[in-house]
């Protein structure tokens, strides 16, 4: 277990970089996809049998996660109530979630109308939006991350503790 801050950022980053990679190879307009996040030593230790599936061995560097897609996650249009009804088991220690989404730059954000569904389809025709793919995770120790890819600069993957702070926040809920 990694007991510098640092170091377990790296980690985390490290396997959102992964699982953007990963979404990346299914192309765009997919659905919010849900992971559960656990020690890659652990798998080894305690499902030798599935670490030998996913092709996993104890020379890994050290603090690495292994994502195990939650392949039942439908959120439907409710994606914050369908994670706010999630809880993980002990033996899960961390969650990401990949999700697309539209955004307008400042300034473009007083043309929107108070109604969701308005806005939504405001966004949706703006000239000016911009498509993210997040990438976003938390572990049970409060470390949280997230990468992006703009659909306009697809060689580019932004990274930060701060790139999502909300989702972070409601994806920690649900390690609770």
């Amino acid at each position: 277990m990694l007991t510098d801050p640092d170091e377990r950022v790296a980690a985390l980053a490290a396997a959102l970089v992964e699982l953007e990679r990963t979404c990346s190879d299914a192309g765009w307009d997919a659905p919010p996809r849900l992971f559960a996040l656990v020690p890659t030593a652990d798998v080894i230790a305690d499902e030798p049998a599935l670490a030998e599936e996913f092709g996993l061995r104890g020379d890994g560097p050290p603090g690495a996660w292994t994502a195990i897609e939650q392949g039942d996650f439908r959120p439907g249009d409710d994606l914050v109530g369908a994670l706010q009804r999630l809880s993980w088991p002990a033996e899960v220690k961390g969650c990401a979630l990949a999700l697309e989404r539209s955004f307008l730059p400042s300034g473009a954000e007083a043309e929107l109308p108070d109604e969701p569904a308005a806005a939504q389809r405001v966004v949706a025709e703006h000239p000016d939006r911009q498509d993210i793919r997040l990438v976003v995770g938390v572990t049970r120790d409060g470390t949280g991350y997230g990468v992006g890819r703009l659909v306009a600069q697809p060689d580019e993957l932004l990274g930060g503790p701060d790139l999502a702070p909300g989702l972070v926040s409601l994806l920690a809920t649900t390690l609770a």
